[in-house]
């Protein structure tokens, strides 16, 4: 993983550790399995890359705003439900946007 300029191939990887599930999550009991993703794809989306920069600018500017501590965005993301849609909505997109293909692309080598 190039902490410094991430890829898609961090996301997918970091997807992968928690299964099948990450899509789906938001609907999932209340528990802290996904607290360490959450931190772990705000820390990349605040990174400058090719990658992000595709990404939409929301994700970006949230994910910059909660790691300076901005109390309005940190208050928002204190709520589990909310953090946890957010999750869902970056793998979605990525998902979408490159990395059904790229997985695909992997398995076929």
């Amino acid at each position: 993983m190039s902490q410094e300029t991430p890829s898609i191939d961090d996301y997918l990887r970091m997807f992968e550790q928690y299964g099948e599930n990450v899509e789906t999550m938001y609907m999932a009991p209340p528990d802290d399995r996904y607290e360490l993703l959450f931190e772990r794809v705000l820390r990349l989306l605040a990174k400058p890359s090719a990658f992000n920069f595709a990404l939409p600018e929301p994700f970006r500017r949230t994910a910059h705003r909660y790691l300076a501590g901005n109390p309005e965005t940190v208050r928002q993301l204190e709520d589990r439900d909310t953090r946890h849609f957010m999750l869902c909505e970056v793998h979605d997109y990525v998902m979408l946007n490159g990395g059904l293909a790229r997985r695909r692309e992997l398995a076929a080598r």
